[in-house]
């Protein structure tokens, strides 16, 4: 099992940047892939980005793609999320999940495949 604790949310003009970052307990941080999915106020959560277990492959919703950038470093057992040309539609909370299937090949778009989810944190972009 795994917990995953979001930071770096916050209040930022639009046009501007955050970085958000998810740490993860537990030694087998680099057999989960990855994934940022956000829920605004009276919509479904959905799906942001997601990276493979070693990396080497990442996956965006087109509303983020070119202005959002996801990362890892397993030896921190940390997923940075960083997040550029903010615009007030992005305004949400951000939660970070973990995929432990061993068959995963690549990283899903999929909230049905993350089996562990952080609390999410707040991003607020002000026009």
């Amino acid at each position: 099992q795994v917990q995953l604790v979001e930071s770096g949310g916050g209040l930022v003009q639009a046009g501007g940047s955050l970085r958000l970052s998810c740490a993860a307990s537990g030694r087998t941080f680099s057999a989960y892939a990855m994934g940022w999915f956000r829920q605004a106020p009276g919509k479904e959560r959905e799906f942001v980005a997601a990276i493979s277990r070693s990396g080497g492959t990442t996956r965006y919703a087109d509303s983020v793609k070119g202005r959002f950038t996801l990362s890892r470093d397993n030896a921190k057992n940390t997923v940075y999320l960083q997040m550029n040309s903010l615009k007030p539609e992005d305004t949400a909370v951000f939660y970070c999940a973990a995929d432990p299937k061993a068959f995963r090949v690549g990283a899903s778009t999929a909230q049905s495949s993350y089996s562990y989810w952080g609390q999410g944190t707040q991003v607020t972009v002000s026009s």
